[in-house]
């Protein structure tokens, strides 16, 4: 599986949005059209918007006046299906203006009307005496509002529609929103710049937990992974280590590389974990996914913090499914300490690499750390990441939501770190390695573009949106948590208690 040089590029030209310029010009031509007079009817807005009926008056004028000669303004008539009709558009017809200072009964019209509003007698139910005025109609009963409006300059039940549940402005910690109300075709108007990811640091986490600023936990992807076709991925299952969750202490590692490199962070807007850019990008079409992060605001700079929520206890088949993608990766890279034909066996999910990137997306200027699974290099000895990825084997039944939604999330993780391949291991559902695909990122739009799925132009919109809308709601030194919850139609800021000590500790040693 060779990765040519020149494919290495993913971010070529984003295809550019079409030009508005006609609809503008169309716009400017109905509204000097609509200005003209009525009497130049035949060439302004109202002949271009004549029903078919006039159309076949003016036909008919045109016929009859070839076989009879030209009236020079005289009224036509003739006959149509035997009905009289006149032309509408001869010399002598009316021209005053609808709405021109001429036109006397128009002015004389009084702005209110004299004639008084009619008050509409209460309703009685005459079918069911035994029910009495329990009806669900207009006018207010003793069981409360119905469900249309009450009558009358009465005030309207407030958050009606949604309860206590879907509610959160009782609680105390609410902030702000931003509604989920734009659509899919506004978004796809917004053209966001994405700059390249730029690499200015990294680190690795080895077995057994510690930190060194360096990339020995870097792994070598493995071209012929096709040999390994018919794998079982359960092998080693019985040794895995699995992954600890670090909480904040993990987004500490990350400000300590920065700080290690002496990265300033002067213009630089966020400093996050890609996974939170995943969420806010993926948002834009994956509307039932809950999530949450921490949003704190130091010396003009957000940090968004990675929040897990929680999650219904694991069985032995979820763990086993976790494991095959950690397998697969193990199997798709070059390991020294693994002779060749021996089995996989002692994977610890916690050693990682972990690459600090600088981009910027519209005008939000970014600075992320991304794990990285492996790298390979070109002929010239450029080195480029390659991502991994498990997935069932697909059929008629999953290969629209494969592409839906796995191949959205597979593009803006990539996408967002500059990665331009993806190679993916299809098992079976025992977990057998059935076989390897590898896609181009850049690849990946235009394929799910026609069938219409989704578009990466839309993602970017909608995160920018998010980023302006949370830059400019946030308070420095104040702290927050940005949630995504049931029903799922707006995104939420609350006020936080506190800031992470890997937080507070990084902005006393800058």
């Amino acid at each position: 599986m060779d990765f040519p040089e020149q494919d290495v590029d993913i971010f070529g030209e984003f295809e550019g949005q079409d030009n508005h310029g006609d609809g503008a010009r169309q716009s400017s031509s109905s509204s000097s059209s609509s200005s003209s007079s009525s009497r130049s009817s035949s060439n302004g807005s109202e002949g271009g918007e004549t029903s078919s009926g006039g159309s076949a008056s003016a036909s008919g004028s045109a016929s009859g006046s070839s076989s009879e000669g030209e009236d020079n303004g005289e009224e036509v008539e003739k006959k149509v299906h035997g009905y009289e009709e006149r032309d509408l558009f001869g010399s002598d017809s009316d021209e005053k203006d609808l709405f021109g200072s001429d036109n006397e009964d128009y002015c004389k019209t009084l702005a209110t009307s004299p004639f008084p509003v009619p008050v509409l007698p209460a309703i009685r139910n005459t079918n069911n005496q035994n029910r009495g005025n329990f009806g669900r109609g207009r006018w207010q009963n003793d069981r409360g509002a119905g469900i249309l409006p009450r009558p009358g300059p009465y005030p309207q039940r407030h958050n009606y529609g949604y309860g206590s549940k879907f509610n959160n402005r009782h609680d105390e910690r609410f902030v702000s929103e931003l509604k989920l109300t734009k659509s899919e075709e506004t978004l796809s108007r917004k053209c966001i710049a994405f700059q390249e990811p730029c690499e200015l640091a990294c680190y690795s986490r080895v077995e057994g937990g510690d930190v060194h600023f360096d990339d020995r936990s870097l792994r070598l992807f493995k071209r012929l992974i096709t040999e390994d076709v018919g794998a079982d991925l359960n092998e080693g299952y019985d040794t895995f280590i699995e992954k600890k969750d670090l909480g904040s202490e993990g987004f500490g590692d990350l400000l300590a590389a920065i700080r290690n490199r002496n990265i300033p962070l002067g213009n630089i807007h966020f400093v996050t974990f890609r996974n939170n850019l995943n969420k806010i990008l993926a948002t834009a079409y994956i509307r039932n996914e809950p999530w949450e992060m921490g949003v704190h605001k130091r010396n003009g700079v957000v940090y968004l913090d990675v929040h897990k929520l929680p999650e219904r206890p694991k069985s032995d088949l979820d763990r086993r499914r976790c494991y095959w993608g950690y397998c697969f990766e193990s199997l798709a890279t070059e390991d020294p300490r693994r002779a060749d034909g021996e089995g996989i066996h002692h994977v610890d999910a916690n050693a990682e690499y972990c690459s600090v990137i600088k981009t910027k997306l519209g005008a939000h200027r970014i600075l992320m750390g991304a794990e990285m699974d492996c790298c390979d290099s070109t002929d010239d000895g450029r080195r480029f990441y390659v991502e991994l990825k498990t997935s069932r084997e697909l059929d008629y039944h999953t290969e629209e939501r494969y592409e839906r939604e796995k191949l959205l999330k597979f593009w803006i993780q990539s996408f967002l770190a500059g990665v331009p391949y993806i190679v993916i291991g299809f098992r079976d559902d025992g977990g057998r390695l059935v076989r390897t695909e590898r896609l181009r990122t850049k690849d990946i739009t235009q394929r799910v573009k026609m069938k219409n799925y989704w578009q990466g132009g839309v993602c970017l919109a909608f995160a920018d949106e998010v980023l302006c809308w949370l830059y400019g709601t946030v308070k420095e030194n104040e702290d927050y948590i940005l949630q995504f919850a049931p029903p799922f139609n707006r995104l939420e800021l609350l006020q936080a208690q506190s800031c992470p000590d890997a937080i507070s500790n990084h902005v006393q040693q800058l």
